[in-house]
């Protein structure tokens, strides 16, 4: 999958003027590569789509205009695409809405991020690379950064082992078309 390049992003204020209608594609291209296992986990597939959404989003917020903070987020947004053909990037949420709910599961559910996959068709659990940083000693991130090396297969299914919140979702029809496309590109 190609990364998005710093000619493809605008300045803040030409990104401002067509920010709706750029926001709704990127919100429905969105949709189906957004995946729901269990009652608290959500995967959300990228690709350089959405995160020239987030670099161009990012600049407009923070009204980031000088060329190394600009270079600086693309480098960071672009780390969600895969550099490997045949794979798939996605940001993991974990959402709970009490901080302190959320503060005591993310201490104990340090191995989280092992317990994860994608299921292809012939059952094969193919778990993600993550970003070890983003779980420390005490707890881990709300927040992962994954990647699935398909070797270029559909997933049909996501899902978690954690005994805590063991769950799987199928894919639909939707979600598969989606990522379907991605790998191709």
């Amino acid at each position: 999958m190609k990364r998005v390049e710093r000619s493809e992003l605008k300045d803040f204020e030409t990104y401002r003027e067509g920010r709706e209608t750029f926001r709704a594609h990127v919100l429905a291209q969105k949709e189906p590569r957004r995946i729901h296992v269990g009652n608290c986990l959500t995967f959300l597939f990228e690709n350089p789509l959405t995160v020239r959404y987030q670099v161009q989003e990012m600049m407009l917020t923070e009204r980031i205009v000088k060329e190394a903070d600009i270079l600086h987020e693309l480098k960071t947004y672009n780390e969600l695409i895969p550099a490997q053909p045949g794979a798939l990037g996605a940001t993991l949420l974990i959402e709970i809405e009490s901080p302190q709910e959320r503060d005591e599961k993310l201490s104990r559910w340090q191995q989280l991020p092992k317990t994860l996959y994608a299921k292809l068709a012939d059952g094969t659990k193919v778990r993600p690379s993550f970003d070890e940083r983003q779980i420390s000693e005490r707890r881990l991130s709300s927040v992962h950064y994954l990647t699935f090396d398909l070797q270029g297969q559909l997933p049909v299914a996501l899902g978690c082992e954690l005994p805590d919140i063991a769950a799987e979702a199928t894919l639909s029809e939707a979600q598969r078309a989606a990522l379907a496309a991605d790998l191709e590109s």
